[in-house]
């Protein structure tokens, strides 16, 4: 599972207005030659991205490389059910990555398109967003 190996701090803010707007930053493809879009905000989880990249390297069959272009650095905190309201914030659980519309999850290079676009339709199945698949149109 991805998380980081170190944080300033133990617990973050949840900040919803944090994924108002359209990316501006990881929105064109930068590695490979075919992306997955998310269309959608939302945020994805460390499980949720292992599970999208276990579906595309399973799919392409270990021809070509996968570039994950997200990471889940921001701590998803909870308290334990059944707990009385106060006494402080729970503890962290997860990791989540905020993804807004337009940010390029997943990079592809390697294998022809047809096997590509299959990959990432797959691997858009195990996220909780709409996703786009899109080729890499200038080479040079």
């Amino acid at each position: 599972m991805l998380s980081p190996k170190r944080t300033k701090f133990r617990k973050k803010q949840r900040h919803a207005a944090s994924l108002k707007g359209d990316a501006t930053r990881g929105n064109t493809i930068a590695f490979g030659d075919y992306g997955l879009v998310a269309t959608e905000a939302k945020w994805i989880t460390n499980r949720q991205i292992e599970a999208a990249r276990v579906a595309m390297t399973r799919h392409i069959k270990r021809g070509g490389k996968v570039w994950i272009r997200i990471f889940p650095d921001m701590p998803y905190t909870k308290k334990p059910a059944e707990t009385r309201m106060g006494k402080g914030k729970g503890n962290p659980e997860y990791w989540v990555a905020p993804v807004k519309p337009g940010t390029v999850m997943f990079e592809m290079a390697g294998t022809d398109r047809e096997i590509a676009a299959e990959a990432m339709r797959l691997a858009g199945g195990k996220l909780p967003i709409k996703t786009k698949f899109i080729v890499r149109m200038d080479r040079g």
